[in-house]
């Protein structure tokens, strides 16, 4: 019999997240009284917040600026966090918090959702947190070159190493030059990241679909730029949700993978959640 049964989503800003109405609408589909709610914590307070957490807690969601120093903290991780260096996911146990990068499979998801999951090259643009796991993502989905623009080419180092672990061939460049076409861009910039207007229209001409890991400050730059060209542009609300539902998996049963008991319905209860009928 499970009795722990408190989760939350921190981070710092943390009133945007729409995590709380998602994991409310699963745990009432899946008829459990389980809590979840918002707490606003920096990295700073990341470890006493952690150890002020009693036997009645469960797990954590885990959003910016907490990704690394969860990692740093954690008891386990799995591959993807192992690979990213970044946690979005605990599991609260006794011998200590297990982490988890859910992020990765929900990309992965979203992108078979919107039908990009059959792509054998693909352009991220950004070099942050958030395209490692873009990276990863488009690994596990069978992608196997990978051009990455970010405004300092040489922060793509990283990622070039990353693609060598995960069998994809990474190529930087600038974000204002891209390298012939491509079927599907992946873009990991911040939400209010300003994309000049020519550079944002070179990349729309030849970026094929774009999905864009932003979901509250919609549209960015880069999808009015698709948008201007008639192309095809989703948000990460996608991204949001089926990461979210990878997390729901962890906190009842500790795998990512395990299905839930009637996953389409309760699915769909957090789609609603999050986007409406």
């Amino acid at each position: 019999m499970l009795t722990a049964h408190r989760l939350a989503v921190w981070g710092d800003p943390i009133a945007h997240s729409r995590s709380p109405q998602m994991h409310r609408a699963a745990y009432d589909a899946l008829g459990l009284a389980w809590e979840y709610d918002r707490c606003r914590v920096d990295d700073a307070g990341f470890a006493a917040a952690v150890a002020s957490l009693d036997a009645t807690w469960r797990g954590l969601s885990l959003t910016m600026p907490l990704k690394q120093v969860a990692f740093a903290a954690a008891d386990r991780v799995d591959r993807g966090a192992r690979l990213t260096g970044a946690v979005n996911t605990y599991l609260l146990e006794a011998s200590g918090p297990v982490g988890f990068n859910t992020d990765i499979g929900g990309i992965v998801a979203a992108l078979a959702e919107i039908g990009c999951g059959g792509v054998d090259h693909a352009r991220i643009i950004g070099a942050g947190a958030t395209a490692t796991s873009a990276l990863v993502a488009l690994s596990d989905a069978g992608v196997e070159r990978v051009e990455v623009l970010a405004r300092r080419p040489q922060s793509v180092a990283p990622m070039v190493e990353l693609g060598d672990r995960v069998g994809v061939r990474v190529r930087p460049g600038p974000l204002d030059d891209p390298d012939g076409d491509v079927p599907l861009t992946v873009a990991t910039l911040p939400g209010g990241a300003v994309v000049d207007a020519a550079p944002a229209a070179r990349l729309a001409a030849t970026g094929g679909t774009l999905f864009d890991a932003v979901y509250g400050q919609w549209p960015t730059a880069l999808a009015r730029a698709w948008q201007d060209a008639d192309l095809p542009a989703h948000s990460g609300l996608g991204m949001l949700l089926h990461q979210a539902v990878r997390q729901v998996r962890i906190f009842r049963d500790g795998d990512p993978e395990a299905v839930l008991p009637d996953e389409p319905v309760v699915v769909a209860a957090m789609r609603r959640a999050v986007v409406g009928d």
